[in-house]
Formats: C-alpha cells, sequence, structure tokens
C-alpha cells in the first residue's frame, strides 16, 4: 500500500500530524493546569472552543470542499493551523487568553475542512481494490500514533524545559511538515488551481447559505424524532456523550491531583484507555457478529459504567499508574462495543438519499450534549467530591445497560 507515493506522502503527512496534535492537547491541559490549577470550569472552557466548530462549521465546510481541490484545501489548512498554534505562545506572553481561545477556535475550524478533504482524496489517490486496505491502514495507524503520541506527548510537554510553550512551537512544525508532504503528493505546482479555488468559495459560501443549512438539520432532527430506530440510536449517543461529558474534565483534575503531574500521568492512562479502544474494536470485530446488537450495547454499558466506578476509587483512594492503567484500557474495551455498534446501526437505517442531513443533526445532538454535562460536572464539581461525579456517571451508565437487559429479556418472553 505504501508502494503509492501519493498515499505515503499523505500517511506520512497524517503520521507527523497526528503526534502534533496530540502535543497541543497536552501543552493546553498544561496550560490550565499552570494558570488554574484544579478548575474543572477553566478546562470546560477550553474543550468547549474544540467542540464548537463540529456543529457550527462542519456543514459550512462540507459545502466547501465538495467543490474544491482537496489537495489544496489540506496543505492551506496545514499552514494556517501551523501558523495559528504558533501564535499561542505570544499571547500568552501578553496574558491574552481570550485571544489564545480564539487561536484554539480558529484552528479547529479549519480542522473541520481538512478532515473531510482527507477523506474525499483517499479514492482519488489509491485503485478501487485498495481503497478497504487504504482505509484501515489510515485507521490503524491514527489508532496507534495515538497510543503512542499520548504518552510521548504527555512526558515532553511534562519537561522542565519544554512544558507547554515548547509544546506549541513543536506542534506549529509538524503542521509545516505535513504541508510539505502533503504537497509532494501530486508533481503539478502548489499554487495551480489556487484562484480558481477562491472563486469557487465565494460561490460556495453563497450557495451554503441559500440551501439554508438550519432548516436542513431541523428536517434531520425531524426525522430521529419520528422514527422509533433512530430514537434508539439517538437516546445512547446523547446517553454516551453526556457520560463522557461528564467525566471528561473530572477524570483530569483527578488525575492530576493523584499524581502530582499536569501531563505525564495523564498520558500514560489515556495511553491504555486508546488501546483498550483499539483491542476492544478488534476483538469485538472478530467475536461480536454472533451476539444481537442492542444486548451488545446494553451490556457494554453495564460493563463501561462498572470500569468507571472501580477507576475512580482506585484514582481516589490508592492511585497507581499501572492498576488504573489497566482498568482505563477496561473503559476503553467496554465502549468500544457500543461505538461500533451504533454506528454500524446508523448506516443501516439512514436512507442514502438524507444521509447528509441526518448525520449533521445527529452530529449536533451528540456535541451539544457532550458540551452541556461537561460545563454541568465543572459547575457540580464546585460544591460535590470529584469521586462522587465519577461514581454517579458509571451508576448511570450501568443502570441504563440493566434496564435495556430487562427490557430486553421481557419483550423476548412475551413474544
Amino acid at each position: 500500500m505504501l508502494s503509492n507515493k501519493n498515499f505515503l506522502f499523505l500517511w506520512l503527512g497524517q503520521v507527523i500530524s497526528n503526534f502534533g496534535d496530540k502535543l497541543t492537547q497536552m501543552a493546553l491541559i498544561a496550560l490550565v493546569y499552570l494558570r488554574n490549577p484544579g478548575s474543572e470550569m477553566a478546562l470546560a472552557k477550553l474543550i468547549s472552543f474544540t467542540v464548537i466548530p463540529v456543529f457550527l462549521i462542519g456543514p459550512i465546510a462540507g459545502v466547501w470542499v465538495d467543490r474544491l481541490n482537496k489537495r489544496n484545501v489540506m496543505i492551506i489548512s496545514d499552514i494556517l493551523r501551523g501558523l495559528l498554534v504558533l501564535l499561542i505562545p505570544l499571547f500568552i506572553f501578553l496574558e491574552q487568553i481570550l485571544a489564545v481561545y480564539l487561536v484554539i477556535f480558529l484552528s479547529f475550524s479549519l480542522t473541520r475542512f481538512f478532515v473531510p478533504s482527507k477523506m474525499a482524496i483517499i479514492p482519488d489517490i489509491v485503485t478501487k481494490d485498495k481503497l478497504l486496505m487504504a482505509n484501515m491502514l489510515q485507521d490503524t495507524t491514527h489508532m496507534i500514533g495515538n497510543v503512542v503520541g499520548l504518552v510521548a506527548a504527555g512526558i515532553i510537554v511534562n519537561m522542565r524545559y519544554v512544558g507547554p510553550i515548547g509544546g506549541f512551537y513543536i506542534d506549529g512544525l509538524t503542521f509545516f511538515i505535513s504541508a510539505v508532504f502533503i504537497g509532494m503528493m501530486a508533481p503539478e505546482r502548489f499554487m495551480r488551481g489556487v484562484r480558481e479555488d477562491l472563486r469557487t468559495t465565494k460561490m460556495a459560501l453563497g450557495s451554503s447559505i441559500k440551501r439554508s443549512i438550519v432548516l436542513e438539520m431541523r428536517e434531520g432532527l425531524k426525522y430521529l424524532v419520528k422514527h422509533k430506530d433512530m430514537r434508539f440510536i439517538m437516546s445512547v449517543f446523547f446517553l454516551l456523550q453526556a457520560g463522557i461529558g461528564t467525566i471528561s474534565c473530572v477524570i483530569i483534575v483527578l488525575i492530576q491531583n493523584a499524581f502530582g503531574t499536569a501531563t505525564r500521568d495523564l498520558g500514560f492512562l489515556g495511553m491504555f484507555l486508546v488501546a483498550g479502544l483499539f483491542f476492544g474494536s478488534i476483538l469485538y470485530g472478530r467475536f461480536g457478529q454472533r451476539f444481537h446488537r442492542k444486548r451488545v450495547i446494553f451490556t457494554s454499558f453495564v460493563a463501561s459504567g462498572i470500569a468507571i466506578i472501580l477507576f475512580s476509587q482506585f484514582l481516589e483512594r490508592r492511585p497507581n499508574i499501572i492498576i488504573n492503567g489497566l482498568l482505563s484500557g477496561l473503559i476503553g474495551a467496554s465502549i468500544s462495543p457500543i461505538m461500533a455498534t451504533i454506528n454500524t446501526l446508523t448506516h443501516e437505517t439512514i436512507p442514502n438519499g438524507v444521509r447528509g442531513r441526518i448525520f449533521s443533526s445527529l452530529e449536533a445532538v451528540i456535541h451539544l450534549s457532550f458540551l452541556a454535562f461537561m460545563f454541568l460536572s465543572a459547575y457540580l464539581a464546585a460544591y460535590i467530591n470529584r469521586l462522587w461525579i465519577l461514581i454517579m456517571a458509571g451508576a448511570v451508565f450501568s443502570i441504563f445497560g440493566i434496564a435495556g437487559l430487562l427490557t430486553s429479556n421481557n419483550r423476548r418472553e412475551v413474544s
């Protein structure tokens, strides 16, 4: 697969850029840790600026990407993201935190242009018979890169002579390296087609406004509420993201307090979490097809809830990096079947002609639930012990799973 030079250059660029992304994530977490230690609300504000572009910019970006030269979009996105990340240390020095948040928002907005361009260009640079292999290599590399990148980024940012500022500089460099590799994908000159792209961008902007994205999302929401299977899918997605939002900031602060480091141990535990997601997906793909899908979802909710409670208890009372790492991996392995199953159900349920607007509406619901419960738990953390917030989140997962299993058993007995 890597003998295809165009795909090789795209793959190399993403390996380097993915590592840079992990550096930025750890650098931002370390920055909050240094300025507002133990503040879930500060973390929630920061994370919100990385999530909002998904449903605010994503639909518009999709309209543009379909009309533009995707290679040029990726190159320009990488260059602009690199420049934006390099501005963060300057604004930190000037103590302009609002400007830092704006840069983060703009950077992740550009990501909404880069990601669909990358996915759309793969069928253009590999033959049809190699497409599955290309996507598998991309996904596997991304997962492994997350595992290695989290640990390396956590250690690097935690180093005395690097810190958050050094992490931003290194990340900026990775974007420029990625742009160089993508620029090598085809022999034509980089500037060819840029003027045409600018004119098309202007036309696409007018087109996206005329199409009324809000109206399409409203139609998508009607479909989500109207159909029984989509209501189930939406409820599972909502609960999963609400739970992740609830524990995200609280668990970061709890890990920092338990081990006394800003990012080193966080990166190590994150490595176990991603490894659990990876191996859980492999195992479910190999053996999970024989089980009823809804029962898999409910059982996984029970297991993930118990794993979250155990992880929280050990982290609060007897923090041990190995034990907590294994429990973090168990959380990832328990959640991965939910994600795999619900994504499959979504693709099977949504008709081809309305997939775009349904996915946009579903994505909006998912990320809004994440944001709402992230801020709610950050607010409650000032009044409730963090451990109890995590225990309640785990308990809700398990109770939902048990109720679903009992309901499905009762229906089976009736039938």
